[in-house]
C-alpha cells in the first residue's frame, strides 16, 4: 500500500541564521528521504518546505524543534498540506 505523500510547510525562528541551520536541515532532509527546500528570511527566521511520507516529516519536525548545535530555537510555525510531488530532492535556497 502506498503511502500518501504530505507536505509540512514550516517557519523556523530564534538564532537560526549563522550556525549552519539550513546544512544540517539538508542532511537530515537526505537521511530521512524527504524533500524539498530550505532557506534563510529576511526578517532572520529560516523557512522550509518538505514533502514525504508523514512518518519522516514528524522526525524531520522534531529536528527543526531543535535545529543545528549552534541554533537557539524559539518557535516554529507548520502548516500540513497534501503533497505535490513537485520537488526530486532537497536543496537550500536562497533568497
Amino acid at each position: 500500500m502506498k503511502v500518501k505523500l504530505s507536505r509540512l510547510t514550516a517557519s523556523i525562528k530564534g538564532r537560526v541564521q549563522g550556525v549552519s541551520f539550513r546544512y544540517y536541515a539538508v542532511r537530515e532532509a537526505q537521511r530521512l528521504d524527504i524533500n524539498g527546500w530550505v532557506q534563510n528570511e529576511r526578517d532572520g527566521s529560516v523557512r522550509s518546505v518538505a514533502e514525504g511520507n508523514p512518518q519522516q516529516l514528524e522526525e524531520f519536525l522534531n529536528f527543526l524543534h531543535h535545529g543545528s548545535p549552534g541554533a537557539i530555537v524559539r518557535s516554529v510555525d507548520i502548516e500540513w498540506l497534501n503533497g505535490t510531488g513537485e520537488y526530486d530532492n532537497f536543496e537550500i535556497r536562497w533568497v
